[in-house]
Formats: C-alpha cells, sequence, structure tokens
C-alpha cells in the first residue's frame, strides 16, 4: 500500500490515479466473481430463453441450446430435432409457449431435470391461432461450463 499514498506533486497525484484505477478494477472483478449466477437460476433462465426462441421463429439459437448429446423420443438426435423444429417454425407463421411452473431437479451442479406443462399454439399471424395443444414435458440439463444445454426431451399430449 505504501506505493499508492498520495505524495506530492503531480507525480503522487499520477500514482494516486493509478492506485484508485486499480482499486476499482480489483472490486469490479471481485463483484463478477461472486454475482455468477446460481445453477437453478441460470437453468431457469436458459429456459425462458429457449421459450423465447421458439416464439421468435429462431431455429438457429434453438440449435444452439441443444447439446451434442442430445437424445430425444424415437432415437431422436440433435440434427433431427433441429429439422423437427425447422419443420414447425416453417408450418406456422406464428408460434406461442405458455409454459407452467417449472419443477427443477439439480443432480450436483452440472445435470438437472425439468418438468412442467406447455401449451403450444401455430398460427398463420392472426389474432386466434390455428391449432393449439398442451404436453406434459420432462427433459434433462447438463451445463458446459456456465451455459446449461438440452440433453434429452420428451412430451406427452394432455387430455383427449
Amino acid at each position: 500500500m505504501s506505493n499508492c499514498r498520495n505524495g506530492h506533486g503531480g507525480r503522487g497525484r499520477a500514482r494516486g490515479m493509478a492506485c484508485l484505477q486499480l482499486l476499482v478494477l480489483a472490486m469490479g472483478v471481485l463483484a463478477s466473481a461472486c454475482s455468477r449466477t446460481p445453477p437453478e437460476e441460470a437453468l431457469r433462465e436458459t429456459v425462458s430463453t429457449m421459450q423465447q426462441h421458439i416464439a421468435s421463429r429462431d431455429a438457429a439459437a434453438l440449435h444452439a441450446l441443444i447439446d451434442e448429446d442430445f437424445v430425444g423420443p424415437g432415437g431422436m438426435d440433435r440434427r433431427a430435432a433441429r429439422q423437427m423444429a425447422a419443420a414447425m417454425l416453417l408450418r406456422h407463421r406464428s408460434v406461442g409457449v405458455t409454459s407452467g411452473p417449472l419443477d427443477v431437479q439439480l443432480q450436483g451442479d452440472d445435470r438437472a431435470s425439468v418438468r412442467t406443462r406447455v401449451v403450444l399454439t401455430g398460427g398463420s399471424g392472426a389474432v386466434l391461432p390455428d391449432s393449439a395443444r398442451a404436453y406434459r414435458v420432462e427433459s434433462a440439463w447438463r451445463r458446459r461450463g456456465d451455459d446449461w444445454r438440452l440433453l434429452s426431451l420428451h412430451w406427452a399430449p394432455v387430455g383427449p
């Protein structure tokens, strides 16, 4: 700390400014290290982001959230999931996703499962959708670094 003491003259002020800048930088690094999003909150944000990508019809951004080891119904892999999403987005000019509460179960810091119910709507862009269907959805997630990726997805229609 003796190097940060305020001396006399311009040289002392310059040294004082440098110390102040160093202190502000150190505080910023500490704040960012301490503000890492907890795993469950980060996963909930990722699920919300995925729903936004579906609603905005952004197949590329949606695909980026799917893990390389993804497995879906009938042995569906990551590539087939992208193709299915692209076909759905081509079929409907507007797509809506309404989710119920998420039941998140963490398994350590890097695995999780999420259960929920969703209503998917699709249409031509008119006020009312052309189709709507409710589903029970179960998904498994893997954390890679700070990012959650969809590892598996299974869904079943709700009701008749």
